[in-house]
């Protein structure tokens, strides 16, 4: 058998001097690039070592070696022009097409996972993205509350002086005998009236203030209060407004966060109604242990789907009248008493709230 002498790829190329470099420099950057490529990727699956799963790993490295090799053909392309080395060169492409299949059979069966994970990061990116704008309207709403609480205490301190001053002007007036039945009259309106907004001043500092330290409150005068700075909403509505009690409903709490739960609990529920004459009841149990405070109403009710995430951070039945805040502040409020809230609702036949509060404040976690 006539065996014809190997020759060098320059051969083949007719010597031609551009070819052949030309050749030359793109194998050289393809095997540089090839060569990164796979350094690359051997650091980063040995930075997320922790991260990923062996397997994985495994897969990313032979991924590595499958371009390496590819490279290799690259860097035999530029050897072979000048030294006709070709079994070197068979092997290499043998070793590449073995990599070849490996690296293929492996992404077939990871296509499926591979798919997943990526929609997957997709889909918390874009929920992430979702919480983050969340959490940012939260805040500014948190600062409005909190500059509204601010203002609110300024001005409820401010006109305590000008009132208590109207007070005992129309006490004086009163109090002389040279005025006509009708202006006595006058006098002793004015006077109720500059009470009332004396009330309605110490009841709103009663909840801006919040104690440090645990009192003994009793939450049916607390549920007075409630109920009094809710009046004009329980008027407007037309809602029949109950409240029951039995037995010794004292406990002892941070008095300003008490009446913060009972407000936005009874607030919601209130708020619920949308048929005139419609009840908003307030039960007060006293127990041995515990006060079981039940509030009712004949309201919209929640939804279902809401009604699951009802206690979350951020989740509101009011739309874009709401900030997800009050109900979440309510149960953390209640954890650091240690007690808890239980809600059940229908959609448009009402919702009822079950509040355990234990007699003495045992805090446990939220």
């Amino acid at each position: 058998m006539n065996l014809v002498p190997l020759m060098p790829h320059a051969v083949c190329w007719a010597s031609a001097p551009r070819l052949i470099w030309t050749m030359v420099i793109t194998n050289l950057i393809t095997f540089i690039s090839y060569l990164s490529i796979s350094f690359t990727l051997v650091y980063l699956a040995k930075r997320t070592g922790r991260v990923i799963a062996r397997d994985w790993a495994y897969f990313v490295i032979g991924f590595a070696l499958f371009i390496i090799a590819c490279g290799s053909t690259h860097l035999l392309e530029i050897v072979t022009t000048w030294i006709p080395v070709f079994w070197i060169d068979a092997w290499v492409n043998i070793i590449t097409a073995l990599l070849s299949a490996y690296v293929a059979i492996m992404l077939i069966r990871r296509a499926a996972t591979i798919a997943f994970s990526i929609n997957d990061y997709a889909e918390r990116l874009r929920d992430t993205e979702s919480e983050r704008l969340k959490m940012q309207q939260s805040l500014l709403a948190a600062q409005k509350i909190e500059d509204w609480s601010r203002m609110s205490a300024t001005v409820s301190h401010e006109i305590r002086g000008p009132l208590e001053a109207i007070q005992n002007l129309q006490h004086l007036i009163l109090s002389s005998g040279n005025i006509s039945d009708e202006v006595a009259q006058f006098a002793r309106t004015t006077s109720q009236e500059a009470s009332r907004v004396l009330d309605i001043a110490q009841s709103s500092l009663s909840f801006i203030r919040q104690a440090d330290k645990l009192e003994l409150v009793d939450l049916c005068e607390a549920l007075d209060s409630i109920r009094f700075l809710l009046n004009p909403l329980i008027r407007e509505k037309h809602i029949d407004f109950r409240v029951e009690h039995k037995g010794d409903c004292v406990v002892e709490c941070f008095a300003g966060e008490t009446r913060q739960i009972l407000l936005n609990v009874v607030r919601n529920a209130c708020e619920s109604i949308t048929t005139p004459g419609a009840k908003v009841t307030v039960t007060l149990n006293g127990e041995s242990e515990r006060v079981k405070v039940i509030v009712t109403d004949e309201g919209s009710g929640i939804a279902p789907e809401v009604l699951s995430r009802i206690f979350e951070f951020g989740v509101t039945t009011k739309g874009v009248q709401g900030n997800g805040m009050g109900l979440w502040t309510v149960r953390q409020l209640l954890a650091r008493h240690g007690g808890d809230v239980k809600i059940e609702s229908t959609s448009g036949e009402g919702t009822r709230f079950d509040i355990m509060w234990p007699r003495r404040c045992t805090p446990m976690s939220a």
